[in-house]
């Protein structure tokens, strides 16, 4: 009985590999904690660099670096790396380029988790914050200090959608050999490129656009090897790499990301422009109105306007709530860039906790809707805002 038992086991092992030769058309779902090696010579070559082996899944997985391959052509960057989330992404960078005495500036035109993370957490270990008008991130006088090692910022930012030159921003770090990190969540690749523009490293929560059907958790990071092998450390420390099956769903939503991202962008310059036009509404921000105050600076450095409208209504929160609340069509929900249209309300999601001070400074006002334009009819999506305009 023992012995047909050993011998089950190891029949068992040996069917395991028994499909290595095949030839998927989708890579697969590596479902593993842990990796085989076939002796202690195949060990110690790894752990020396000298292997492309995998040893463990919280280091690196073959569907992750698949996905990782695909998302470093996208944007134009030498590696790429994915992770847990798009907070995730942004800690783990952060925390890999920066030291205790350190200084990182930071718009103060950025989403809300950022903004919190720098200002209350990197503070406690010695990382000096400091937030800077977005006017000004692209004079290194005005912005950067001796002490200054990381800018971060956003173009589009959330939820104004103002629109930073990112190529000044990046030369201005170049001069001071500052690191510059920009989120690129809002255009995505399909609509603009920063490291083309001289961008050191650019992240995306790939929650997303990148995957794109609000079923993933995920984030991104991608730019220069030396930078992302960085960041790549502090990730097995932290944790904080995708799981395989959230890096599939990641993969698959790539494939459709460009035709994806072309509806967003036709949908939602004729929202745009419908309220733009509307004299219900007090004021429309997307980057593709001709009216828009960074219309030339988008024009310039994005090849479409993206999926996202906000638009501001009278009597505060209280008149942003009716309007909320009458809608049908659009979900109300925190996140975007999904197949479905959403609404959010910044001050209670993306910036809620904001002072009336740090408000004002990254533009943000109580009356506020949010849209992320999604793929349906657009006629359906116009009609829905405007019955709920009133």
């Amino acid at each position: 009985m023992t012995k047909a038992k050993g011998l089950s086991t190891r029949l068992i092992h040996e069917a395991e590999g028994a499909v290595a030769d095949a030839s998927p058309l989708v890579t697969p779902i590596y479902e593993t904690t842990t990796f085989l090696f076939s002796s202690a010579a195949e060990v110690q070559a790894y752990a020396e660099g000298r292997s492309s082996k995998f040893l463990y899944t919280r280091y690196e997985n073959p569907t992750l670096t698949a996905v990782e391959a695909k998302l470093a052509a996208v944007e134009g960057a030498e590696a790429a790396l994915v992770l847990s989330s798009g907070m995730a992404a942004t800690a783990t960078t952060l925390f890999a380029l920066l030291e205790a005495g350190d200084e990182v500036v930071c718009s103060t035109a950025v989403y809300g988790g950022t903004l919190h993370l720098i200002q209350d957490v990197l503070r406690r270990f010695g990382v000096r914050a400091r937030f800077v008008e977005p006017a000004s991130l692209s004079d290194p006088a005005a912005a950067f200090t001796e002490q200054t090692r990381v800018l971060w910022f956003e173009s589009p930012v959330n939820p104004t959608l103002r629109c930073v030159d990112i190529a000044a921003c990046a030369k201005a770090c170049r001069s001071r050999q500052v690191i510059s990190i920009m989120d690129n969540t809002f255009a995505t690749p399909i609509n603009q490129q920063p490291i083309a523009l001289g961008v050191d490293l650019v992240m995306h929560s790939g929650t997303k656009y990148l995957n794109g059907h609000s079923d993933v958790m995920a984030g991104a990071v991608m730019g220069p090897r030396v930078l992302i092998d960085r960041v790549a450390r502090a990730r097995r420390l932290f944790g904080s790499v995708l799981d395989p099956a959230a890096g599939d769903r990641l993969s698959r939503g790539l494939k459709t990301l460009p035709v994806r991202v072309a509806r967003h962008n036709q949908s939602a310059q004729r929202v745009a422009e419908f309220l733009a036009s509307d004299r219900r509404v007090m004021r429309a921000y997307y980057p593709g109105l001709p009216c828009d105050p960074d219309h030339a600076i988008a024009n310039r450095q994005m090849c479409g306007f993206g999926g996202m409208v906000t638009f501001e209504v009278d009597d505060g929160l209280e008149g942003a709530a009716r309007v909320f609340d009458r809608l049908r069509v659009f979900q109300r929900a925190a996140s975007l860039g999904g197949v479905e249209s959403l609404c959010s309300l910044p001050v209670l999601t993306s910036h809620f906790g904001y002072t009336d001070e740090q408000l004002v400074q990254a533009g943000v006002t109580k009356g506020m809707l949010r849209l992320s334009v999604g793929l349906e009819d657009v006629d359906d999506l116009i009609a829905d805002v405007d019955e709920a305009l009133g």
